[in-house]
């Protein structure tokens, strides 16, 4: 599991991650829901080592994040961060490529290529394995650095907005992938989400942020309710039932 106790960020005069304690169940699929500016990204940043909390403590699978070595956390928790700017020319499969470091420190072996195929085919990318990535559209490149993340083959997944720049079909081709390496292969996936029915459809656990704190977390029939949305997003939103799922208006 993942534990979350007490942390706050700060820049300057402003709280941007204000005392969250949360724990977050092994296994299933997680989503950070909230408007812009609620603390979603600075608080999977600092779970995933890449910010450091002025105060509080953070623990992956029992390891705290701010002391167990950066090999060794790499092993356990694979992170997609929204800002993946690369100042060198890759292909695909150079950048997935890179997922398998952790595990084989640049001694690349058939077990490598292995997981370096089954992630570039999992992610539809096979006929672009080869293309250098600034020749692709932005969501052919977002889904070449979620092919990276899913080739470290760690137990956590942490993913920063995953869907940005993705059409309806390849986002929903995502979220199908995140939740079915949460439920085949029991992995913990957190993933950062802009959108309610997303999250609604696909997670199994919902928690909602706003202005640096947590506001409510549960199962998605809880937390996608009329009145608590239109309390976290400051506008009317509705809620009607479609199926088995629940679906936000706005």
């Amino acid at each position: 599991m993942i534990a979350v106790e007490k942390i706050t960020k700060t820049y300057g005069s402003s709280v941007v991650v204000d005392g969250v304690s949360i724990t977050l169940p092994k296994g299933g699929v997680t989503s950070i829901i909230g408007p812009n500016g609620a603390g979603k990204s600075t608080l999977l940043s600092m779970v995933g080592r890449f910010l450091s909390a002025d105060s509080g403590t953070i623990t992956v699978g029992g390891l705290d994040v701010t002391k167990t070595p950066s090999d060794e956390l790499a092993k356990r928790l694979a992170v997609l961060r929204q800002d993946n700017h690369l100042a060198v020319r890759l292909t695909v499969r150079d950048l997935v490529s890179f997922g398998r470091y952790p595990h084989s420190k640049g001694r690349y072996t058939v077990e490598d290529e292995r997981h370096v195929n089954e992630a570039i085919a999992m992610l539809g990318l096979s006929g672009l394995a080869d293309r250098f990535l600034d020749e692709l559209s932005g969501g052919q490149r977002q889904r070449a650095f979620v092919a990276m993340v899913i080739c470290q083959d760690t137990e956590y997944v942490l993913l920063d907005e995953p869907l940005n720049n993705l059409d309806i079909k390849h986002a929903v081709e995502i979220m199908r992938l995140v939740q079915q390496a949460a439920r085949r292969l029991n992995k913990t996936m957190v993933v950062v989400l802009h959108d309610i029915n997303m999250a609604s459809t696909f997670s199994d656990v919902i928690v909602a942020m706003k202005n640096g704190q947590i506001v409510a977390s549960g199962s998605p029939a809880e937390i996608i309710q009329p009145d608590l949305l239109s309390q976290i997003y400051e506008t009317e939103i509705k809620v009607v039932p479609v199926g088995s799922r629940l679906v936000a208006i706005y």
